[in-house]
């Protein structure tokens, strides 16, 4: 049984997670995942290499089907649903890949515009307005006319996170967003995620295994674990650094530095 260390959350469910197994073929990856993302959470899905944190995120959003279970944002049933329902709620939602993703033969105002020009009717001149105030959002006025090679890999992470919010989601899922940056962009990375959670108010859900990045921003999460091959606990990172009683979590949460890490986030 996961640890449960905080009482519900009074704000409304935005994605619930019923009895999922993942599964490829007949090896079982991960089974009887439970949990819910509420309303504006930043929640993290943590957990070790190879536990299987980016393949839920792709069965979030429907890159892979479940074995068994049910995933559903409020009270639609993503799981049951039609291909046309899906892609109306996929609109939704907006993703930012752990590479970018960004199409290296486009400008970054390009890479913004794609989604704005294929679901939605607004003019050229339009489209491109939205993708510099979106690539603004995210510090990038000016870059507009920029191809991915120009820039960094802390810019293109941003540049990706400007395609995402293209059509203004409710949630963002981010495949680990810091992979590859350093510690000052990383850090500078969590800051935005976090001004953007409150200007936009979206629900934002995390794939990392970053003790710094989970510490930061992470207000909710799920420990995955690769051995057991379920969830063993649930609940804000700092409450389980500071009460859970999992080993494994702990080692994961530590990281061999248990009295530094409980020091740094005491009270």
């Amino acid at each position: 049984m996961a640890d449960g260390l905080k009482a519900p959350q009074q704000r409304p469910a935005h994605i619930i997670v019923k009895d999922l197994t993942m599964a490829f073929g007949t090896f079982v990856l991960m089974h009887d995942l439970n949990f819910t993302v509420h309303r504006g959470d930043i929640f993290a899905i943590m957990g070790g290499s190879g536990c299987g944190k980016s393949t839920l995120l792709r069965h979030l959003i429907g890159l892979l089907e479940p074995a068994q279970g049910e995933i559903f944002y409020g009270d639609f049933n993503f799981t049951s649903a039609d291909p046309e329902q899906r892609e109306q709620m996929l609109r939704r939602i907006g993703v930012l890949y752990q590479r970018g993703a960004l199409w290296s033969s486009m400008t970054l105002a390009e890479n913004v515009a794609l989604p704005l020009s294929q679901f939605t009717d607004l003019k050229p001149a339009q489209i491109r307005e939205v993708a510099r105030f979106k690539l603004s959002l995210v510090g990038l006025a000016g870059f507009e006319d920029y191809y991915p090679s120009d820039i960094s890999g802390g810019m293109q992470k941003r540049a990706g996170l400007a395609r995402a919010m293209a059509l203004d989601p409710e949630i963002l899922f981010f495949d680990e967003p810091s992979a590859g940056l350093d510690p000052i962009s990383s850090r500078l990375l969590d800051e935005l995620i976090l001004e953007l959670r409150e200007s936009l108010g979206a629900t934002i859900v995390i794939v990392t295994h970053e003790l710094p990045s989970i510490f930061a921003i992470a207000d909710n999460s799920i420990f995955l674990d690769a051995e057991k091959r379920t969830m063993t606990a649930h609940g804000d990172p700092k409450d389980l650094l500071a009460h859970s009683t999992n080993s494994t979590v702990r080692r994961f949460l530590t990281r061999g530095q248990e009295g530094e890490t409980t020091r740094q986030f005491d009270g």
